[in-house]
């Protein structure tokens, strides 16, 4: 048998997904890539907060789906996209939960930038 084992957030790694008040700008290459007031902030456990931006506010010609895949077992299994304009860096710098786990499903349809790989993750105040 060799399927997946899906976790339920709880007291012991909460996760929680909420609307951001602010104003998120990803840049790559020396321009905008993604720009909304539309973000979803994700809190898992003690991670640092993720930004998930939807789709219709990146600009998706400029990403490149890749082969790579992972898995979460709070979330699902996680598709990845390459930035070109990057080179290297850009390598799977991008993450999509396409369908993901009930406990987080408003991220679906959003992706994820790794701040390493991306020239910056502007966060302004809403």
């Amino acid at each position: 048998m060799n399927a997946r084992e899906q976790r339920i957030p709880g007291p012991d790694h909460p996760i929680t997904v909420t609307p951001s008040t602010d104003r998120i700008v990803v840049r790559a290459a020396g321009s905008i890539l993604a720009d909304t007031r539309a973000a979803l902030n994700l809190q898992e456990a003690s991670y640092p907060v993720v930004h998930y931006i939807p789709r219709e506010d990146v600009d998706m010609s400029r990403l490149e789906r890749t082969e790579h895949h992972t898995y979460c077992p709070y979330k699902g299994d996680c598709s990845y996209y390459s930035i070109p304009s990057l080179g290297e860096r850009g390598t799977n710098a991008v993450w999509t939960y396409e369908h993901p786990y009930e406990a987080v499903a408003g991220i679906k349809d959003h992706l994820a930038f790794y701040a390493t790989r991306v020239d910056a993750i502007e966060v302004t105040p809403g």
